[in-house]
């Protein structure tokens, strides 16, 4: 058994990871890592559902607001730069506790993935981004369906390295692991999927009472592209198409309500290749502090 301890608390969107994160935390004298594609960005706040400093309740919190959207976050520098915070956190003899809904953000810290050495094919991508996000996403479908089943099908920017992947390697690898450098308990919220539905229609609502709009708006502000917006997430996405009047507010709520349900089916496949995680309701609580607690005693 690895001397040092990780809990990691995972789960689709809407099922209420940062909360459970701080409570554990505050029970086992931990700090928290966000494993979030889009909350490592400044600025991306409201849409991306990043803590904020009240709900953190003092628990310092690591990998947030720690790149510039302008700038390609990839997770293979995540990896590294959330591995230097959980030696950091054991350094002070407290708990890492990773918490998260970006699989492969997760992957890089508890499993050693090794990322596929493909360097840019700028032929190949000067012909493949001349195609619109639906093509792109029909032809990694025929090419590699594992790597669709979880990709964003409308995200262009990842279904080009995708396909330049598969085509330099004939498919997207499965994620090479090396031995788990911590002994990690993996805790994972769902429900039911309608009640899931129920939580994310509510949770939009408050967004966008929250303002996250005009967030947006600020970043567009502040110089960032339409382009790059549409690369950085469902919200970003379908409020910057709003904003230039490509779609009505109805329609980007209805098409924002109905992705994020499907963003939370792919998050969902990615997990259930791990045997590993012990589920549970968000209402079970002490159940999983009385599973921290064994985990953490042994």
């Amino acid at each position: 058994m690895k001397s040092s301890k990780l809990i990691v608390v995972l789960g689709p969107t809407a099922t209420g990871k940062s909360d459970l994160g701080v409570a554990l935390a505050q029970r086992f004298n931990g700090e928290v890592i966000s494993a979030d594609s889009r909350q490592v960005y400044k600025g991306f706040d409201i849409g991306s559902g990043k803590i904020t400093k009240r709900e953190m309740k003092g628990i310092p919190h690591h990998m947030l607001d720690v790149a510039s959207p302008r700038v390609r976050y990839a997770a293979s520098r995540y990896g590294k730069e959330a591995l230097r915070a959980v030696k950091s956190i054991i350094t002070k003899n407290k708990l890492p506790i990773v918490v998260g809904g970006t699989g492969l953000y997760i992957d890089t810290i508890v499993c050693g993935t090794i990322f596929p050495e493909v360097k840019p094919n700028i032929t190949l991508r000067k012909k493949l981004e001349k195609m619109p996000a639906s093509a792109l996403f029909a032809l990694l479908k025929k090419k590699d369906p594992k790597r669709a089943a979880l990709i964003d099908p409308h995200n262009t920017r990842r279904l080009i390295r995708a396909l330049e992947i598969v085509d330099a390697l004939g498919n997207v690898p499965s994620l090479a692991q090396s031995t788990p450098l911590y002994d990690t308990l993996f805790i994972g919220l769902t429900v039911p999927p309608e009640k899931l539905r129920t939580r994310i229609h509510t949770r939009l609502e408050k967004r966008l009472k929250q303002g996250m709009t005009r967030e947006v708006q600020a970043l567009r502000t502040s110089g960032l592209s339409w382009k790059r917006l549409d690369e950085l997430g469902l919200e970003y996405r379908f409020v910057s198409r709003y904003l230039r009047g490509l779609i009505s507010k109805k329609e980007m709520v209805e098409s924002l309500e109905r992705e994020i349900i499907k963003y939370a089916k792919r998050q969902m496949t990615w997990f259930k290749r791990n045997k590993d995680i012990a589920w549970f309701a968000p209402t079970e609580e002490k159940k999983i502090m009385s599973m921290a607690q064994k985990f953490l005693k042994a």
